[in-house]
């Protein structure tokens, strides 16, 4: 390959040279530049649609050594903006590989850049929190123009990053022989519609699909999916919430779980730099046990402001933040963390089960045949 000398700069103008890799874009890639802590699973990353408006930095060293497959997509393409490495692996080594990443960049239009000091960067956005950033090759954008970009790009608070990953029409994964639960789909996962479909016939409804529509479908159960950005940018979502509590058996994970937070009043708040890795040990409150969590997120619910129509039921042991709850006067919980994984561990997968049994369902099944992202696509 032809090494391209590259720079990242972020919005304050600290600077990172590297090497460009992935897609030649006309435009500088800028996004929230956040890190990522998993050992494996990059490809599982980067198409999780809840990265939409970011760029993903890999704290683990070598990434692209198993290349890529089709089968390992979490949906149809990447959202993200871009992708931070320190080393990308020239050659790719497993039998399932069917092509190299830095050509799944390329298929995608996604940008990239390695042999970036990324220990030093993921300490300066620890220190100082997520930032906007961008980056380039050095013979098509000097570092003013990409400082210049990297200030006037807004980050993810306050925008609407839902309406671009959400489905534009309903689909179903059914063989209409169990009770049938309607999923929102804020960014949805491909491996969360693979749990779910074990237990339940489901249909899948854009973001924007209100409460009285999903209520004509009569739905066993609702479950509110995992999504990019902030929750307070998408408060049609948690009004149509609101209208569904006490009405039908709820369960969200991730910006599910923020939803639902404000449904009932809550307020919601940016952490620092978010939980973005497959290592976060969370502690279920009526257990004492302590799972091992696949994080992604750069939003809270702020537990004290639940007023009672809520307890949390699981806490983040790094830093105390909500990683569950339960409502009181309706049948619904959320957590913030990934009980599906994809990539991470699997401790809290359990709650799959949980939601089918307050939904009256015992046996697991398996899915549906065919691929439960067919036919998503974009709003």
């Amino acid at each position: 390959m032809t090494v391209r000398d590259a720079l990242l700069v972020l919005a304050d103008g600290t600077t990172f040279e590297g090497e460009a890799i992935g897609a030649d874009l006309d435009t500088p890639g800028a996004g929230e530049v956040v890190f990522n802590t998993v050992l494996s699973g990059y490809q599982e990353v980067i198409t999780d649609p809840s990265y939409a408006g970011q760029i993903i930095t890999f704290t683990y060293p070598h990434i692209g050594n198993y290349g890529v497959s089709v089968a390992d997509f979490e949906s149809r393409r990447p959202f993200c903006r871009g992708i931070i490495v320190r080393d990308l692996a020239r050659r790719r080594s497993s039998w399932r590989s069917e092509a190299d990443l830095d050509a799944h960049l390329r298929t995608y239009e996604i940008p990239g850049i390695a042999g970036v000091d990324t220990r030093k960067l993921t300490r300066h956005i620890r220190d100082l929190g997520a930032m906007p950033g961008a980056f380039g090759p050095a013979g098509c954008f000097d570092r003013a123009t990409l400082l210049a970009a990297a200030e006037a790009e807004p980050g993810t608070s306050g925008v609407d990053l839902v309406a671009r990953v959400t489905t534009a029409q309903p689909y179903r994964l059914a063989d209409g022989e169990r009770p049938m639960v309607v999923a929102y789909d804020f960014g949805i996962k491909r491996t969360i519609l693979q749990h779910l479909a074990s237990w339940f016939d489901l249909e899948v409804v854009p973001a924007s699909t209100s409460a009285g529509e999903v209520l004509a479908r009569n739905p066993a159960g609702v479950f509110l999916s995992n999504g990019p950005g902030d929750p307070a940018a998408v408060p049609y979502a948690s009004d149509a919430i609101g209208a569904l509590l006490g009405n039908v058996p709820i369960f969200g994970i991730c910006l599910g779980h923020q939803l639902l937070g404000r449904a009932l009043g809550a307020a919601t708040v940016k952490l620092p730099f978010g939980h973005h890795g497959g290592n976060h040990p969370v502690r279920n409150i009526a257990t004492g046990k302590v799972e091992i969590t696949s994080q992604n997120h750069n939003f809270a619910v702020d537990a004290d402001s639940l007023g009672g129509r809520a307890e949390m039921s699981h806490v983040n042991l790094n830093d105390g933040v909500c990683e569950g709850l339960r409502v009181l006067d309706a049948p619904a919980f959320s957590v913030q963390h990934h009980p599906e994984a994809g990539p991470g561990p699997h401790d809290s997968a359990y709650l799959f089960e949980d939601f089918a049994r307050l939904l009256g369902v015992t046996e697991r099944r398996p899915a549906p045949s065919g691929s439960p992202t067919a036919d998503r696509g974009a709003a």
